[in-house]
Parts: structure tokens; sequence; C-alpha cells
């Protein structure tokens, strides 16, 4: 399902946060407007200063209002796979007397009963996927409604996380003045997005390299199965840098954009620039070599550790090889040291929209498509939810005609109508592959 208006992806990251607006029509993400900031109170993709972290959202959405002239109301989030646990769950309801037709209620009763869970009290679910409804016994049913039966049952998958993670981020956001439009588990929506359609069928391991850390996800059958995450990203490549050449975190940081290869291989010790260095007058001369080998290391290390978290549930063997993305993944040689220590093929999933063509841009993205491809099912499942989905595809409200500050205001929803203003004009309103029998044996431990 392709719905139709503007969305709002908040990516929360740890060097940086972003606010990407889109206008969805038939199908094609038209970005209209983009704000990005650099990160404060956020660690290792969590807030843990919320008064910080929302000085920043202000600022970033400020900037994406700019660019889109629009105003800002709703947004959807990424929430960090730390912590994340995955659960194969199931619910059934009876659906009444004969001759009834299953209505929305039933579809939200049912999946109210697969959430039925004696969950720790420090976790919260996030998450239900339903995977296939059962009528009477009849399987594989993606949409129930309308269908007569006695008997409803619903199978998915649940996704907790702390509950300290989602307290700290609808907080912040609603502390900077927005709704909470929907929260989504970020390797989830990336999936969707920087995936083919056979990859998430066959079966492809995804690692999103962001700056604080760093998380590989296993998505066969369009499934989430398995997340693994390293407390290490680029912003440990920048330390290194600093540490190692004596210099500041922010001339570290320009070497790295500027000089950084992840590749020792593919570069020279010929090749020389000045490094300023701290207590000396006089900059020392680098090597490129040398610089690449300092990155090489802390990347070598980072994908050897996710590389043994993979190889332990078999998750290489999958046929759709090596997706990855984020912003450490913009140096070059990054795919290359990946193909190396991985040993199978590796792809760098790069955004193709204008102005966005970075792979730190991919989260934001992800979300906006996320909830523009949301169905009609997933949407009155997530209903139950402590955190619903809320997107309708009307994530801005017009812009106030004076700048005196203004207090959040009621929900206003129109079904997929934009409600936006520019200025002074006003808008008028497959079947799935089958795979090989030894993975999907290893696989029946994830929910087949």
């Amino acid at each position: 399902m392709d719905n139709q208006g503007i969305y709002v992806g908040l990516d929360i990251g740890t060097t940086s946060i972003k606010v990407i607006v889109a206008e969805t029509v038939k199908g094609q993400m038209n970005v209209i407007g983009v704000g990005s900031q650099r990160s404060e109170g956020v660690s290792r993709g969590v807030i843990v200063d919320i008064d910080k972290a929302v000085a920043v959202i202000r600022a970033a959405v400020a900037q994406a209002e700019d660019k889109a002239n629009i105003k800002i109301d709703r947004v959807v989030a990424g929430i960090p796979a730390n912590m994340l646990q995955i659960e194969q769950v199931s619910g059934m309801i009876a659906v009444g007397e004969e001759n009834k037709e299953i209505s929305d209620n039933d579809v939200r009763s049912v999946a109210a009963a697969a959430l039925v869970r004696n969950l720790p009290p420090e976790r919260e679910t996030l998450s239900l996927v339903p995977t296939e409804f059962i009528v009477d016994g009849f399987d594989d049913i993606k949409d129930p409604r309308g269908m007569l039966g006695v008997r409803l049952e619903m199978r998915g998958i649940m996704l907790t996380v702390p509950k300290t993670v989602i307290h700290n981020t609808k907080k912040a956001i609603e502390k900077a003045g927005l709704r909470v439009g929907g929260l989504v588990i970020s390797p989830l929506a990336i999936g969707r997005l920087a995936l083919t359609d056979g990859e998430q069928d066959f079966g492809t391991v995804l690692i999103d390299m962001g700056g604080g850390q760093s998380t590989a996800a296993v998505i066969h059958d369009r499934k989430l199965k398995f997340t693994s995450v390293d407390q290490e990203g680029g912003e440990y490549i920048t330390k290194d840098i600093s540490v190692v050449l004596n210099t500041s975190f922010t001339d570290a940081e320009k070497l790295k954009r500027e000089y950084g290869n992840a590749d020792s291989l593919a570069t020279s010790e010929e090749e020389t620039f000045p490094v300023t260095v701290v207590g000396k007058h006089e900059p020392a001369m680098i090597s490129e070599k040398y610089l690449s080998e300092i990155i090489e290391a802390r990347v070598a290390q980072i994908f050897k550790r996710l590389n043994k978290a993979l190889d332990a549930v078999n998750a290489l063997d999958l046929p759709g090889g090596i997706v990855i993305t984020g912003g450490t993944t913009a140096l070059p040689g990054v795919t290359e040291l990946a193909q190396d220590i991985f040993g199978r093929p590796v792809k760098r999933f790069i955004p193709d929209d204008m102005g966005l063509r970075h792979p730190s841009f991919t989260e934001g993205l992800a979300l906006i498509k996320y909830a523009a491809q949301m169905t009609d099912i997933e949407m009155l499942v997530s209903s139950v939810l402590p955190t619903p989905f809320m997107v309708d595809g009307a994530d801005v409200r017009p812009q106030p005609q004076s700048k005196q500050p203004e207090q959040p205001a009621a929900a206003v929803d129109q079904g997929n109508q934009r409600l936006l203003k520019r200025k002074q004009e006003k808008q008028p309103d497959k079947p799935k592959s089958k795979e090989p029998s030894a993975l999907r044996r290893f696989f029946g431990n994830f929910f087949e």
C-alpha cells in the first residue's frame, strides 16, 4: 500500500540528528525539506540527556521547516536495536455468531490477544508485525476483513525494547513541540528501503554503520529475524586518529573525511599531508597510508566482531550477501574491507534522492518509506500497541501567521489530505521464493 501525503522522518543519531520531509505521490517519494544538526544528549543512538536532545531536535525541525516552507506537526522516529528482543507470538479469538463478517475490531482484538505476554516491567512492546491470519483453519491470509468465520487467529513477530529508550525518545519529541506519529526499530525500516524484494525474500545481512555504533540485522522472508549491535562506529575512528596523531578531535574528523580510506592497500606512502599536532608549532607530515592503517584497524575490529555474531547463527550463508549503509560507509575502502573480512559479496546502499545521495541519510528516508507503505492491517494491529502509529500522510500543519511561540495543537486528521501551506498559496486539497532446505531448517529457530 502506498499512502499519499506528507511524511516526516526523525533520525536521532549519535553524531547528528536529521529531519527529512517528503511528499509521497503514487509510490514516488519526493524530498521537500531536510534539517541536520550536530547531535547532543545522545550516546550510542540512545537519548541520555533529554533537554539537550530537545534543543537539537527543535533546531533540525526549524531548518527542515524553513526549506520545505511548512510547519511540522508530527514525526516518525527510529529506535536503535540496542537490547532488542524478537519473539514469535500468536493470538486467537472467537468472532461470534455464525455468518458474521470479520471486522476491524476483530483484527484489533486478535492482535491484543497476541500481545498477552508476561513482559518484564522494564520492557515495552514497540512493534507487532503480523505475518498471517488464520480463519477457521485456513491460513496464509493477509487481510481477513470481510471474510466469514467463527475463529480468528493471528501470527506475528513482536519486538520489545527497554522502556527507558522509548520513554526518552517520546519525551524529547513531545518537549520539542511535536507529536509522535510512530516509532520504528531502525533496521526494520532500513531493510524495506535498502534491500530489493529478492534480498528481503531470500535473506540478506544488513549492516548500518553509524557514528556511535554499528548494527547488523538479518532480514529473511521479509521478516527481521536477528540483530547484533556493536558499540563502536565512526566516532571511534575519529578518536583513534586524534589519539595516534596527537591532534584535536575536530582536526581528526577533517582528516578522516578528506584523506581517509579504510583499505590501506589502496593508499600510498608517497602521498602526504600536514597535520596540526597539539603542543607543536609546526605541523607534522603524515602519509596517506599511515592514516589509512589507523582507520582500517578500527573498522576491521568492528567487522570481525559482527562477523563472529553473524557466523554463530549461520547468517553469512544467506544468498543475499551483505548490504552496508550508514554514514561511516561513506569512507572509501569500507566495502572492500568488508568483503575481505566477511568473505561474502558486499554492496553499499546509497539513497538516490537528489541532495541526499549519502549513506548517512538512509535511516531518515527509510522511516518515511516505512510509514508511507504501512497497510491498513498494519495500522490496525499497531493501534493496540502502547505507542500506536498515527501517520496518515498529514504530518504538517499550516504555517502560523505570527512568529509567536506556538502551543502544541490538537490533532487534525483529514485522511490523506495534505495540511500544508506554501507561503501565501494553499494546495488543494509476488509469491515468495523457496529457499534451500538447509537454510530453512536453520531459520526454523527464527520463527519459520
